[in-house]
């Protein structure tokens, strides 16, 4: 069976490490949704669309979440490769697209490392106002190599600790945030409960701004989910990926409930939708994080500077992810005959390192920043990748969709399976059609305007038609078709393995 796995002492030196530990998926699953977008921008979607808007808006894309995770991971455990989804997409949708889906992620991938680097400039600033940001960003993309270039356990161990102190954090925060509101701390609303529950009245609340305002948080907390699907990348160098990918993917909703859900909840129970604070979302400045107003409603003072140094952690461990992440994809790219068979390459320590110097000197454009401000090469790398995440999103729904028809149509039974997504059909496709919605519904505002912004327009959906030119490209040049259900193979053999 494809998802029986095997230990690292066994891999041969040719070979991606199975180094991956239980722990480390799981930390990994849960990094991958936890960070600024929690930390400093979930303010703004609460003064966007109230708290009961934001709630909404976070429970229902943590469902969808959930449903893509589920499908993630019934592949994953089945076919444990590091391609993952871009591997499911050209074996069971079409080589295209597959191919297109593979450089997608690794160009996304390799641009948010340039973005975190960027930010980690604007975080840095608040310490340091005076040294030079492209020093900091030189810095962090040295210590992100380093740790990838050592082995995936080195990466593993990284980012259990990155998401361990983000966990810590939102922990406390729940935690003391139900303590003000029930009285037992300072800081909280003079009536108690019933004061928390006012600030669910205030005004238009809890629902403000209609369906627009709705849709437009959607798509900041789509953005703020967007990492979880790293399990699938690292399913191929984790132990025993038929027992640990399912056992990660079960906790993710309810790590989506309490950590989300719950932190929105807190923080629209203590701090005005209304509050000025909140409108404001900029990564430079903690004070404006709602995690920040809550803390020092508590009387710590030093919240601001905490807060920065969970952010700073956050951003470093979007960052290392990745360089992992866009490193593998590359690495399949290369076996599958998909990209220049140099990046295939493996050190003795099983790190694909041609790769993963590749993925750095796209990295490198963060230091445009030595050119323009850090705030202008933050946003312009911003829009670059905003799409791309979606569309790997749509690919795994698809791909999910598709192999469980085929597998089905072939005789086989789902008890043959490792993992079994419950919610099939629903599940892929309830993600793929919202996925779709805010996919398409990101910049729709600029076409309702009397003059529309053609350059914004431009810099929001440019991922799309690249992925569709790079689909339709390689179908035109190598005479790929949509793959019939009785053609799928389930035997574990990568397509374009050697």
């Amino acid at each position: 069976m494809p998802g029986s796995g095997s230990s690292s002492s066994s891999a041969p030196v040719n070979e991606l490490r199975r180094d991956l530990k239980a722990r480390h998926l799981s930390m990994i699953a849960i990094g991958g949704s936890i960070g600024t977008g929690l930390f400093v921008a979930s303010g703004a979607t609460i003064a966007q669309a109230g708290p009961g808007g934001a709630l909404l808006a976070y429970g229902v894309i943590g469902l969808m979440v959930y449903f893509l995770m589920t499908s993630l991971g019934e592949l994953a455990a089945f076919m444990p490769v590091s391609g993952s989804f871009a591997t499911y997409g050209a074996r069971y949708v079409d080589e295209g697209f597959g191919f297109a889906l593979g450089w997608n992620y690794w160009y996304n991938w390799a641009i948010t490392i340039a973005v975190d680097l960027v930010a980690s400039q604007l975080v840095m600033a608040y310490w340091f106002p005076d040294v030079p940001g492209y020093w900091w960003s030189a810095l962090f993309l040295l210590l992100m190599v380093a740790l990838n270039a050592i082995s995936v356990r080195g990466f593993g161990e990284a980012e259990y600790w990155f998401a361990a102190i983000k966990v810590t954090t939102v922990l406390v925060f729940i935690a003391l945030g139900v303590a003000m509101i029930f009285g037992i701390l300072k800081g909280g609303p003079t009536d108690g409960v019933w004061g928390a529950i006012a600030n669910w009245q205030v005004a238009d609340a809890p629902f403000a701004g209609g369906f627009a305002a709705l849709i437009g948080v959607a798509m900041i907390v789509g953005f703020s989910f967007q990492g979880t699907e790293l399990i699938g990348i690292a399913a191929a160098e984790s132990e025993n990926p038929a027992k640990n990918i399912p056992r990660a993917v079960r906790q993710v909703f309810w790590r989506i409930l309490l950590f989300y859900v719950l932190a929105i909840a807190v923080i629209g129970s203590l701090v005005s939708y209304t509050d000025p604070h909140l409108l404001r979302n900029d990564i430079g400045d903690i004070s404006v994080s709602p995690f920040t107003l809550v803390f020092q409603k508590a009387g710590l003072l030093s919240a601001a500077v905490i807060m920065n140094a969970v952010v700073l952690t956050s951003v470093l461990s979007a960052g290392n992810s990745g360089m992992y992440a866009s490193t593998r994809m590359l690495y399949t790219l290369a076996c599958q005959g998909m990209a220049p068979r140099i990046f295939g390459r493996l050190s003795r320590h099983g790190v694909p390192v041609m790769a993963l110097l590749a993925t750095t000197v796209m990295a490198g454009l963060c230091f445009f920043s030595f050119l323009f401000s850090p705030q202008t090469v933050y946003l312009w790398l911003l829009n670059l990748s905003g799409m791309t995440g979606f569309i790997a999103w749509l690919g795994i729904a698809i791909s999910h969709y598709r192999f469980r028809k085929g597998f089905l149509a072939q005789g086989h039974d789902v008890s043959q399976l490792p993992y079994v997504s419950p919610w099939f059909p629903f599940g892929p496709i309830f993600a793929f059609v919202l996925c779709l919605v805010i996919t398409l519904g990101q910049n729709y505002e600029a076409f309702l305007k009397d003059h529309i912004d053609w350059g914004g327009v431009v810099a929001t959906y440019i991922g799309l038609p690249v992925f569709l030119l790079i689909w339709w490209g390689y179908r035109w040049a190598k005479g790929s078709r949509t793959v019939a259900y009785a053609d799928m193979r389930f035997d574990g053999q990568v397509v374009g393995d050697k």
